[in-house]
């Protein structure tokens, strides 16, 4: 361990040693700025921009450009970065993460990198832990930037799509991280390319670092909705249902369980809902509804596929006749199918788009952050995200006084303890921050010191806001606060009159967080700028850390334990064993963290192929894609194709009415039969299905001039990707769900799930090419009639 830290400071050191000399050369600046005036240091800012345009690289010009910085900020808000900050900005305009102790000033620091890069005018992004943080940098920090004549925005939720395109258009973009991600998400979901907002992501810094990209990276960003699908329509639907008749309304395939409608069917359905054509894109839900109803109908059968239990559907497995509680049909099925049994309309929840924090920051063309506490997570910030921890040292000496835990056998003890402490330090005057780890303990805390006469404040905010002006006044002489070990982060305590010369603010931690890095933050928030200050630990045996732990390794600890009189555990060595638990939670963390990344790390890949395909649509001409549509349903027909003619089954057994089948629907004209198929080898078969392609393809291209054909199609595409990727994340989930069972079977988990999610991929793709081309051509054929002969 002493190693680890001696090799942690050293390299620090060294970077340290490296980027003073920078400093020194940012300092040399200071005094010729001095003396320019408002507009001349304004100027600097176009000859900085000319200056990359003519070759200069963000290196060439960063100590200069630094310079402005500083010396605008003494202007605009009185304020002068120090050489610390000055060291911190270098680290983040190198990719890096500058680990700065708390009240260094670091919202400071990124006003030097962020208007560096800004220069490029690329888009950077300034992320914080809070709205009310983004908000608060924005209005202050954003004064520099706009003095230099940069342009600052504002992202926050509250935003519309209009108001977020000009947020993320300005030079500098202050937001929070969750926000970023999911205008991401939602970008990938637009029907027109001009609705996105975000441009390519290039450079973020990210303010408390560990918190955004360590601690809240267990849970992936989803945007899910209700499915659409309304519980009338599906009843309604159901009763139509009840009165077609096959042959006339519909025809079933038996080779290939596929049920389609006939024209009488689309008739109904139109007269039903007094709609012109039921393949129009704008009833594509509508359509869905009753393709989904009809096989609920025709396909799905009672005591086969699923049976009625507790006026619910239960699915069965086919291979084991078991049924298969807890697992629902997907796409509004399930939904279709209660309404044809008249049971009740169980609503859906539909995954529509989904990443994790760590895949949507890695996508960043530069990242860096800053925080107080990253070094515990050194190695996980290395290897997860290519970022390297340089530890800044402070401005001023740190004065702060950070005594030994106090670990007590029970509560009880504990609490006492924590009484006296802060009685004791009551008496003096000086203030007393009370750092706890829920609401609920921070209450029963509240009734004891009720209890013994001392006035206090509990910091149980509604808003962030609230907390930053309640969390300000913790360092007033006598003030007694009780606060949650997060709240107010970001926001310094400024010692009140007096206090220095008491000691300062003294910390008394309640509890051991699970994370070691946490206990640093609540330490941190006393001795600020060389300020006196003083923090202690006081726990129990029967806090949640510990009551949490393993069982037999807690019963070990237990049989050695020896106290005082009054309940503190004096050996063996606390400090030793609340390490070693700690060290334990966040190591299962870590693995969370790590099994969470490794299984979407495929599907990250996975979104990025169905993300590319939506843009090239979004961006193309109307003409353009017909010919999409052509290679679509090329692709789809040549997997029909291996899907029949499978070359490990004689070739007379091949089934080739199911070709014939599912080609039949796609093909105009179609001039084969399943006769002239029969006994053919796979490659006699494409080439005789290829020269149907090619009197289709002509056929399809010769409509690419129909503007209004084209904005169908193009809708056409969108709807039918859309529905099939939000049908495949279901899946993935299911498997993601039960993935941890392989282990038992002596499987690679990860591997296991690789392969599946592979081929559930290249189902999905042949389920777009197979959904465009089969609706799509139905949609022609309603509209157009092509003679045999036209080709």
């Amino acid at each position: 361990m002493l190693t680890k830290v001696k090799m942690l400071f050293s390299d620090s050191s060294r970077e340290i040693k490296r980027l003073s000399k920078l400093v020194q050369k940012i300092n040399e600046f200071e005094k010729e700025f001095v003396s320019l005036s408002d507009e001349e240091l304004r100027n600097k800012t176009h000859l900085f921009i000319e200056d990359l345009q003519n070759g200069k690289t963000l290196d060439d010009i960063k100590t200069e450009a630094f310079a402005v910085v500083r010396e605008a900020s003494k202007r605009v808000l009185g304020m002068r970065h120090f050489d610390v900050q000055l060291l911190g900005g270098l680290v983040l305009h190198e990719g890096n993460i500058a680990e700065m102790q708390t009240g260094e000033g670091k919202t400071l620091v990124a006003t030097l990198p962020s208007y560096l890069h800004a220069l490029e005018n690329k888009g950077v992004h300034v992320i914080t832990a809070n709205e009310y943080l983004a908000r608060r940098d924005y209005e202050k920090m954003g004064k520099i930037h706009e003095f230099l004549g940069l342009k600052v925005g504002l992202n926050i939720s509250q935003i519309p799509p209009s108001g977020k395109k000009e947020a993320y258009a300005a030079h500098i973009t202050y937001g929070t991280g969750n926000e970023f991600g999911f205008d991401y998400l939602r970008d990938n979901m637009v029907h027109d390319f001009s609705q996105k907002v975000q441009r390519p992501l290039n450079y973020a810094i990210v303010d408390e670092i560990d918190s955004i990209l360590i601690d809240e990276a267990r849970t992936p960003l989803i945007i899910a909705n209700k499915s659409s699908h309304g519980a009338e329509l599906f009843y309604i639907s159901a009763e139509i249902m009840r009165g077609f008749k096959a042959d006339v309304d519909y025809e079933l395939f038996s080779e290939t369980k596929q049920v389609y409608l006939k024209d009488e069917g689309a008739n109904k359905i139109e007269r039903a809902f007094g709609i012109d054509n039921l393949y129009d894109a704008e009833h594509q839900d509508l359509l869905h509804n009753i393709t989904q109803s009809l096989k609920a109908f025709v396909v799905m059968k009672n005591d086969v596929d699923y049976i009625v239990k507790d006026k619910k559907i239960v699915l069965i497995d086919k291979f084991t006749g078991r049924i298969m509680e807890g697992r629902s049909f997907s796409e509004g099925l399930h939904q279709a199918i209660e309404a044809k049994e008249g049971l009740p309309i169980s609503e859906e929840n539909e995954t529509q788009a989904s990443i994790t924090i760590q895949n949507y920051f890695r996508m960043y063309k530069k990242l860096a952050g800053m925080t107080g506490s990253a070094t515990p997570s050194k190695e996980e910030f290395r290897d997860t995200y290519d970022l390297n921890v340089v530890s800044i040292p402070p401005n001023k000496t740190v004065q702060r006084i950070d005594q030994d835990e106090l670990f007590y056998i029970n509560k009880e003890a504990k609490i006492n303890r924590i009484l006296e402490e802060v009685e004791s330090m009551h008496k003096m005057g000086r203030p007393v921050l009370i750092g706890t780890t829920s609401i609920e303990q921070s209450e029963t805390l509240s009734g004891y010191l009720k209890k013994r006469g001392i006035k206090h404040e509990i910091l149980n905010a509604k808003t962030e806001e609230d907390e930053a002006n309640i969390i300000i006044r913790a360092g007033q002489k006598g003030k007694v606060m009780l606060a949650t070990n997060m709240a107010g982060r970001g926001t310094d305590i400024t010692l009140g009159e007096g206090v220095k010369e008491l000691g300062g603010l003294h910390i008394i931690g309640t509890e051991r967080h699970e994370s070691f890095r946490i206990d640093m933050q609540l330490r941190g928030r006393a001795g600020r700028q060389g300020d006196p200050g003083s923090t202690i630990f006081i726990i129990s045996k029967e806090d949640d850390l510990f009551i949490h732990y393993d069982k037999d390794e807690m019963e070990k600890y237990e049989k050695k334990i020896k106290t005082d009189e009054t309940g503190l555990i004096t050996s063996p060595d606390p400090s030793k064993f609340v390490f070693k638990v700690q060290e334990t939670v966040e190591y299962a963390h870590h693995s969370s963290r790590s099994h969470l990344l490794k299984l979407d790390n495929v599907l990250d890949s996975q979104s990025k192929v169905i993300y590319s395909m939506r843009d090239r649509l979004l961006k193309a001409e109307m003409s353009e894609t017909f010919p999409e549509l052509a290679d679509y349903i090329k692709n789809y027909t040549l997997k029909v194709i291996e899907k029949y003619c499978i070359e490990t089954i004689p070739t007379g057994e091949w089934n080739t009415k199911g070709l014939f089948e599912e080609l039949g629907f796609v093909f105009i004209n179609f001039t084969l039969t399943p006769e002239i198929l029969e006994d053919k080898s796979r490659e006699e078969i494409t080439e005789l299905v290829l020269r149907d392609y090619e009197k289709l393809e002509k056929q399809i291209l010769s409509l690419q001039n129909d503007e209004e054909l084209g904005k169908q199609l193009k809708m056409f595409m969108l709807q039918v990707i859309d529905t099939n990727w939000i049908q495949h994340l279901d899946l993935m989930t299911q498997i993601k769900d039960g993935i941890h069972l392989r282990g038992y079977g002596q499987e690679d988990p990860y591997r296991t799930f690789e392969k599946e999610a592979v081929g559930e991929f290249d189902q999905l793709l042949f389920e777009i090419q197979s959904g465009v081309s089969v609706r799509f051509i139905e949609y022609i054929k309603s509209q157009y009639q092509f003679e045999p002969d036209t080709f």
